[in-house]
This record gives C-alpha cells, sequence and structure tokens, in this order.
C-alpha cells in the first residue's frame, strides 16, 4: 500500500511539473514610444476630470503572459467604418511606429468609428495594446474592443473591454473606467479569447469628434 502512494505521489508530481512547463509565464514587455506633448499636460486633464484614470507603467502591474506570446497584429490588414481617412493610411495601425508624430497616425471622421485587424488566422489572444494620439491629453469616448472570427462581428462576438458609460454607442453600459491618453498607452488583459478579427471602437474625444489611432497591438499566439 505504502509502495502505491509512493507511486501515485511520483505520478502526480511529474505531471504537475509537465502542466507547469506548459504554461510557463513571462512579463509582456513591449516598446514604450518617448513622450511628445505638444498641448494640455495630463496632470492638468485629471484635475479637470476627476474621473478619468491616468495611466502610468509605475501604476500598471506586471502582465504576465505565456512565453512565446507576440504582437500578431503587426503589419496586418485594417480596415474601417471610415475607409478613406482624413489624415494619414490605415495601415499606420498596426505598422510599428508609436513615435506619435503627425506621419505615424491616421485621423478617422467623426462620432462613432472603428478600426478592425484581421490576424489572418484564429489566435489565442492575451493582451491588446492601444495608443491613440498622445501629443495633448485627451480621452476618448466609448472605447470598446472586440474580438470574433465574424468579419462582420455579427455572430460569435467577444467584447473584452467597454469604458462607454451610458450606453451611447450601444453595446451596454461598460465596466471599464475611461482614461487619458499618455504615451504609455493602454494595456488591455484579454486573457486567453480566441478570434481572427480584433475591431476597436471610440466615439470621438475631449478635444474634437475626431478619431485617432497611433498603433494596436495585440498579443497572442496562433491557435492551434
Amino acid at each position: 500500500m505504502r509502495h502505491l502512494w509512493v507511486t501515485l505521489a511520483t505520478v502526480l508530481l511529474v505531471w504537475a511539473s509537465c502542466l507547469e512547463a506548459g504554461e510557463a509565464r513571462v512579463p509582456l514587455e513591449t516598446k514604450i514610444p518617448e513622450e511628445i506633448l505638444a498641448g494640455t499636460p495630463p496632470d492638468v486633464l485629471a484635475m479637470l476630470f476627476p474621473g478619468l484614470e491616468l495611466t502610468s507603467l509605475e501604476k500598471r502591474p506586471k502582465l504576465m503572459v505565456p512565453k512565446g506570446t507576440v504582437n500578431v497584429a503587426l503589419h496586418k490588414k485594417v480596415t474601417s467604418s471610415d475607409p478613406y481617412p482624413i489624415l494619414g493610411e490605415l495601415k499606420f495601425v498596426t505598422d510599428g511606429n508609436k513615435e506619435g508624430s503627425e506621419q505615424s497616425y491616421v485621423e478617422l471622421g467623426p462620432l462613432k468609428q472603428w478600426v478592425q485587424i484581421d490576424l489572418g488566422r484564429p489566435c489565442v489572444i492575451y493582451a491588446v495594446y492601444v495608443w491613440h494620439f498622445f501629443r495633448e491629453a485627451r480621452s476618448y469616448h466609448d472605447v470598446i474592443v472586440q474580438v470574433s472570427d465574424d468579419p462582420e462581428f455579427r455572430k460569435g462576438v467577444q467584447t473584452v473591454y467597454n469604458n462607454d458609460q451610458d450606453n451611447s454607442s450601444g453595446f451596454g453600459i461598460g465596466r471599464d473606467r475611461p482614461y487619458i491618453e499618455t504615451n504609455v498607452g493602454k494595456l488591455i488583459d484579454v486573457r486567453g479569447v480566441r478570434g481572427r478579427y480584433v475591431r476597436l471602437y471610440s466615439r470621438g474625444n475631449t478635444a474634437n469628434d475626431l478619431n485617432h489611432y497611433v498603433e494596436v497591438e495585440v498579443f497572442g499566439k496562433p491557435a492551434s
């Protein structure tokens, strides 16, 4: 009997070790662009709108992701509800350039607009990193991020982030907190959601009715 228990314990230890090895996790790392403020500082906007979250690297906990997780959105195809941007090109959203200069962001029309990234194949997504315009502090309204295998987003849609406080965009009242744009960007923990397409909404900002994207990174792995 004792020999049986020892054998069982050994099997359990080996099984646990294999499970742990298969789920090895590392901190998510990405390059943060330099601050290039040319207008309202973030702390001033935070005083004017105390309900807004001020993002900072110091206050952000490390997000742990499976080893081998990469930005699966890099250089992937981008479409939009506004196919003819006012400024820039849709490919800027996934080109890897996060400088925030006038040559690195796309400006979409007013009110509710979206950009959509085709990852090329279904992926397991652990995080989405978003940079809107950050040369001056502002907050974008109704930031909503959804994932689906349907390019039309009519079925199988999973909402992974929603800071719409009054359902003005029609996807329900969000539980996430509106935030102030900075060069730090917004890191969204997606927790292993599966899908091929990532769609991001916004509905203007505190400075004007337009919508802007500097870069969107989607961290994940191809789904097996």
